[in-house]
């Protein structure tokens, strides 16, 4: 594969303006390693706020769109020299799919925020408008970015663990009780509109980052699937809690767990695979330590260290800093980003890259954590019945 570098790429950003929390995160971490510079933006449905918002982000005014219509429309007629070469979306999930599809078509590459959208028909409209018109398409599920998640990915291919028997992951959240349901929120009040969010509520939100990272670390793919979701807070009618047994094509059994009613949990991403030969723990929230257990034999603590024995190459590639430095949320989602940005730049000169071969989430995974929702659902509306995949 050539390898290709030259100027920092240039990102437009569609959302995420005002108070949004997201949108600000993909502006950091795009442009982390300075191998991206942020130029352009329409960054809210409202055309003056959207322009407005453009000074957050250190947009020019000239280059500060009320509309991604607008955005496309002016930077396809910059020179090439000067135009978008990526954008970034970062709207209600409902939106994705029109704008992501827009953008490719008019020859952008696209990261878009996850779940990618809201339906199965949407998603094979997203793939298959990628693959027809060759742009890279990223996906921000964050959490493949840490090192060790990459450690692990690698520890398992290689078989490290022998062959895998079962996959937990879970994650689990509590800010939903802190919530007054008659209060106007400040951010993110369309999540609990099922039009704009669609019908998985946490399961959309949280539970499709635990099915795409134990996708991701296993490389296992689902034969079926049986699920329960309950609604508890007041706040809306959605999903905020429950579960989904996977069995895996692979012989492999899953359990896959989320909530945002869970008393005084913040962000509880964790997962833990076994193994014939040996099993591993990670958590978000200690994201430097990897737990590697083995029957009689004491456990293994795998530390973020590039410069250890153990290090695998993915994992070495995603850090940045020595061994003890903490790296965490920003980084792995820049990991994300910078993954991405090497399949642009090839493209961008010419070359062709198989999205089947990358290491960051793509327009596949968004498909397949689409699919994981729609079968969830359909599971759980059906008295929790077993659904093919």
């Amino acid at each position: 594969m050539t390898n290709i570098r030259r100027n920092p790429l240039r990102m437009a950003l569609v959302g995420g303006g005002g108070a949004a929390f997201i949108g600000k995160v993909h502006a950091t971490a795009a442009t982390l390693d300075r191998e991206a510079v942020l130029v352009a933006g329409a960054l809210s449905s409202n055309p003056e706020r959207s322009r407005a918002y453009a000074a957050d982000f250190g947009i020019d005014d000239s280059r500060a769109y009320g509309s991604y219509q607008e955005l496309i429309e002016a930077e396809n007629g910059l020179p090439a020299d000067q135009r978008v070469d990526f954008v970034s979306v970062a709207t209600p999930n409902f939106t994705h799919c029109d704008i992501a599809c827009a953008v490719m078509e008019a020859g952008f590459h696209v990261v878009c925020d996850k779940p990618m959208t809201t339906n199965m028909d949407d998603a094979a409209r997203m793939v298959e408008t990628a693959v027809r018109t060759g742009r890279v398409f990223a996906l921000t599920h964050n959490y493949s970015g840490y090192p060790l998640m990459r450690q692990a990915r690698e520890m398992i291919a290689n078989g490290a663990l022998g062959d895998i028997i079962a996959v937990r992951a879970t994650y689990v959240q509590g800010w939903m009780h802190g919530m007054d349901p008659t209060a106007e929120q400040a951010r993110g009040a369309w999540k609990s509109d099922p039009h704009k969010n669609g019908r998985a509520g946490s399961l959309g939100d949280v539970g499709t980052h635990a099915f795409h990272l134990a996708s991701f670390v296993t490389g296992l793919t689902p034969e079926s699937l049986l699920s329960g979701m309950k609604s508890y807070s007041k706040h809306h009618e959605l999903d905020d809690y429950g579960h989904a047994m996977v069995r895996f094509n692979q012989g492999a059994t899953g359990l896959i767990t989320w909530s945002q009613v869970t008393h005084g949990r913040l962000n509880d991403l964790s997962i833990e695979v076994d193994g014939t030969k040996a099993a591993i723990m990670w958590r978000q929230e200690d994201p430097t330590r990897l737990q590697v257990r083995s029957l009689g034999q004491p456990v293994q603590i795998y530390e973020c260290d590039p410069n250890s024995s153990y290090a695998t190459p993915d994992a070495i590639a995603a850090c940045r800093l020595p061994g003890g430095h903490p790296e965490a949320f920003y980084e792995a989602f820049a990991n994300v980003y910078r993954s991405a940005f090497v399949d642009m730049r090839l493209v961008n000169a010419g070359e062709t890259v198989d999205a089947a071969k990358a290491i960051y989430p793509t327009v596949y995974d968004g498909q397949a954590g689409v699919r994981f929702m729609t079968r969830c659902l359909e599971s759980n509306d059906n008295n929790s019945s077993w659904q093919s995949w």
